[in-house]
């Protein structure tokens, strides 16, 4: 009897072990890809910034009315490649992972405004990809 317990445990131990070692990869990958996001962001880089999401993502947000266009056009247009000349501070906020659904809080900081984005990233075919970012604008002191 003894020995079906211990096993039983090992069995256990394993399969958990495994289970904290896929999600750890998936992290990796899902952190991977918000990097993506924000070196492309930070190094008006539109290659790099494309590599963080889906095709079809969308990109929302309330200025004078609420506005929803193609993530990938909304964000590469004027794209040339040349690193943004302002101190821009970057910051993971939060991270959350559910299976196949993650959701991400940035921040990035101009001079005199913060972007606070809320990504959601599902695994898309083995791939942890950006599939919608919402975002508000916040207006700093300077």
């Amino acid at each position: 009897m003894k020995k079906v317990i211990l096993t039983l445990i090992g069995v256990i131990t394993i399969a958990m072990t495994t289970n904290v070692q896929a999600q750890q990869t998936d992290l990796e990958q899902i952190e991977t890809t918000v990097n993506y996001y924000l070196t492309g962001l930070v190094n008006n880089d539109a290659e790099t910034l494309k590599k963080a999401f889906h095709p079809t993502a969308t990109m929302k947000w309330i200025g004078k009315t609420y506005t929803e266009v193609s993530a990938i056009e909304g964000l590469t247009e004027g794209m040339d490649g040349t690193p943004l000349k302002e101190k821009i501070k970057t910051r993971v906020v939060s991270l959350t992972v559910a299976g196949d659904a993650a959701n991400a809080q940035l921040e990035i900081q101009f001079p005199t405004f913060t972007y606070i984005d809320f990504m959601h990233i599902l695994k898309i075919e083995g791939q942890w990809k950006i599939v919608s970012k919402i975002f508000y604008t916040r207006q700093d002191a300077e």
